[in-house]
């Protein structure tokens, strides 16, 4: 397994992150403020991620996806790992926001996050159609944090 870290053509990975932000004007907020990881096994590219500097202190995984053939495989979590590392000493905190989906907080959860904080109604405000994930309509924003 090799983790890569994209410096151009970020572009080129937009079909696997529009599997965890399917906005393409979103994902242009962040994705060349952003560093991009690429998570690879012998039979290719399985993860992306993307973090940004959100403060001197802080620092936010923006999109974190996988293959859906390869989900709950270990993937994310071996990403979750890696950037932990690499960031640990650069920042104290990172942060992720996501819906408020039990199986995805589940995930954040055992890869070291705990909930800090909820914004009501961010993807009812903010989104211009609504959004589902696994069946469930996304209205808030959960928040989770990490210490580094």
């Amino acid at each position: 397994m090799e983790i890569k870290i994209i410096k151009t053509n970020k572009k080129d990975f937009l079909d696997l992150l529009l599997l965890a932000d399917e906005s393409e004007d979103m994902i242009d907020t962040y994705l060349e403020r952003g560093e991009l990881f690429a998570l690879y096994d012998e039979d290719g590219l399985k993860s992306i991620c993307v973090v940004t500097q959100e403060s001197d202190d802080t620092c936010e995984l923006k999109n974190i996806a996988t293959y859906e053939e390869w989900n709950g495989k270990g993937y994310g979590s071996k990403l979750i790992d890696h950037i932990s590392s690499y960031y640990k000493g650069k920042y104290a905190t990172m942060l992720v926001g996501t819906g408020d989906v039990p199986w995805i907080l589940r995930f954040y959860e055992k890869n070291g996050f705990s909930i800090s904080h909820r914004i009501k109604n961010f993807f009812t405000d903010n989104v211009d159609h609504p959004m589902f994930d696994g069946g469930i309509q996304l209205v808030d924003m959960i928040y989770l944090s990490k210490p580094l």
